[in-house]
């Protein structure tokens, strides 16, 4: 499989796309100016106790205040907050971690107006970004991450991602970070780890636990709210969480942008630097590799499938509801339920696209087409499993219903990503909206291969478009049209009509009967 990564700056926001094999799988889109990313320290004060929610509403600064919950406290919450308190107050007393004794850990089952008051003062961690109407979610169990680990203060425990399934690695890699972690710091060993030295766990030990001492140092004297420490930037989180040596290519269209990944790349895989490029052509990066096509095509409500099926996805205010069509997929030769199978098989596929692509999370209902047997529905869920493995979210699929639903739950950490895309309508010079023209032909053809394709296919076939798309489609020596004529062997005629609006077309048989 050929992967790559392109980026794509502007003077507002940066854009990273995640090509597979030409295909776009991930999109991320983040302003130059963002705030409160997630990762990034606050100093905040506790400005509400809801004990019905049992959490806090703490104001670091956001328009809103973030939210933290009593579970989002952590084990070592008592130890924490005297060390955080020693460090705002009294500096001078600061001992390293390593040397203090943990308190008591807090009561699973316990109020969180027990443990915290109204005004004070709490060193948090953003866990979860804004999303519509609330604010950022906080956690005071506060981690660290880095390439091949996540430290995390106030704790000894080492766990290994499920993710690799070797038994003998995995005690490998435990045993190591068991004999360099320094005391009070846990560690979470990262999918990334897998083969590695304990040479090059031991310096990344090293510069987490450094990060975290100079978190604590900024502490002295500050009042709140306020900005503490920031995770590092979007683009280089990205790459520390997905590059890995399956990666054939990294496009950046930036110079400045290009060095300062270049840097970061020496230090957590340098030999990731080979694959770097600086994009120097004239047009416009996401045009060169057809991501700007994919973007609006995919970002619809209405997402087609091969061969002529459809899925409709539609947001509420509490799910993701995504209804899988088979459209003008008939399938001469299938009974009912072969067909009504192959076309879930074939939605399985873009549905895990589509919660990657749209960074969709919550709750998920899917209504596949019904299937009456068994070992159909079975399949579907097995391939749905199996597909999602790629997806770096926590997720849940539960099997389908006999009804054809099934409900997927997935992690959502940032906002989805809802790109609707339109232009101005040419007949009611803007009051309506339209698809984008940049998929009209695309359209057209996929429209000719389902009339090709269908039980009682013509020879003939006659399009009719307005002349600017007439002219479109057969100028040159080797035209559109010529070209649809050698693939799909039929006689296509395309026809002129200057009473046809701009997007507005026609398939006709000889005698001037539509055909779709």
């Amino acid at each position: 499989m050929n992967r790559e990564i392109i980026v794509k700056t502007d003077k507002n926001y940066i854009y990273i796309a995640l090509l597979e094999d030409g295909k776009l799988t991930e999109f991320v889109k983040e302003s130059n100016k963002k705030q409160f990313n997630i990762g990034d320290f606050y100093i905040g004060k506790v400005k509400r106790i809801m004990n019905g929610l049992n959490a806090a509403f703490v104001d670091i600064g956001h328009e809103r205040d973030a939210f933290l919950h009593y579970h989002d406290l952590g084990p070592q919450f008592f130890t924490y907050k005297k060390y955080i308190r020693t460090a705002l107050f009294q500096p001078k007393n600061i001992k390293p971690l390593g040397e203090i004794n943990f308190s008591s850990e807090l009561n699973k089952f316990g109020k969180i107006s027990d443990v915290i008051k109204t005004g004070e003062l709490l060193l948090v961690q953003i866990s979860k970004e804004a999303i519509n109407n609330k604010g950022p979610r906080l956690t005071t169990e506060v981690t660290i991450p880095g390439r091949n680990m996540v430290l995390v203060p106030f704790s000894n425990k080492v766990s290994v991602s499920q993710k690799i399934k070797n038994k003998a690695e995995r005690e490998r890699l435990r045993q190591i970070i068991y004999s360099i972690k320094p005391n009070n710091y846990g560690v979470i060993v990262r999918t990334a780890a897998q083969g590695k030295g304990s040479a090059i766990f031991h310096n990344e030990l090293k510069d987490l636990q450094q990060r975290w001492e100079t978190v604590i140092k900024k502490l002295e004297g500050v009042h709140s709210p306020k900005l503490i420490e920031s995770d590092i930037d979007r683009i280089s989180a990205y790459l520390r969480d997905v590059l890995n040596n399956t990666f054939n290519a990294i496009y950046v269209d930036d110079q400045n942008l290009y060095y300062e990944i270049k840097d970061f790349l020496s230090e957590i895989s340098p030999g990731s630097q080979k694959i770097l490029r600086y994009y120097t052509g004239k047009t416009d990066i996401f045009e060169y590799f057809n991501i700007e096509k994919q973007i609006k095509r995919s970002f619809q409500k209405v997402v087609p499938l091969k061969k002529g099926g459809y899925l409709i996805i539609e947001k509420t205010e509490a799910l993701y509801v995504i209804d899988v069509n088979s459209g003008n997929k008939t399938g001469a030769k299938l009974d009912q339920e072969t067909n009504a199978y192959q076309v879930n098989l074939l939605a399985v596929d873009e549905i895990a696209r589509q919660l990657r692509l749209r960074d969709m999370g919550g709750i998920i209902v899917v209504d596949f087409i019904d299937l009456s047997e068994q070992a159909h529905r079975e399949a579907v869920y097995q391939k749905m499993k199996k597909v999602m493995q790629h997806d770096r979210a926590k997720h849940t699929i539960l099997p389908l219903t006999k009804f054809g639903l099934m409900q997927i739950t997935r992690q959502r950490i940032r906002p989805e990503i809802d790109m609707i895309h339109y232009e101005p309508c040419p007949v009611c010079n803007g009051t309506g909206q339209v698809g984008p023209t940049i998929l009209l032909v695309d359209e057209i053809e996929n429209k000719l291969e389902n009339i090709v394709t269908s039980n009682k296919s013509p020879r003939k076939i006659i399009l009719k478009v307005h002349p600017y798309i007439h002219a479109y489609l057969t100028k040159g020596i080797f035209s559109i049209a010529l070209k649809w004529r050698y693939k799909y062997k039929r006689k296509i005629k395309v026809l002129a009509d200057k009473d046809y609006f701009f997007l507005e077309y026609n398939w006709l048989d000889s005698q001037g009967q539509k055909l779709i």
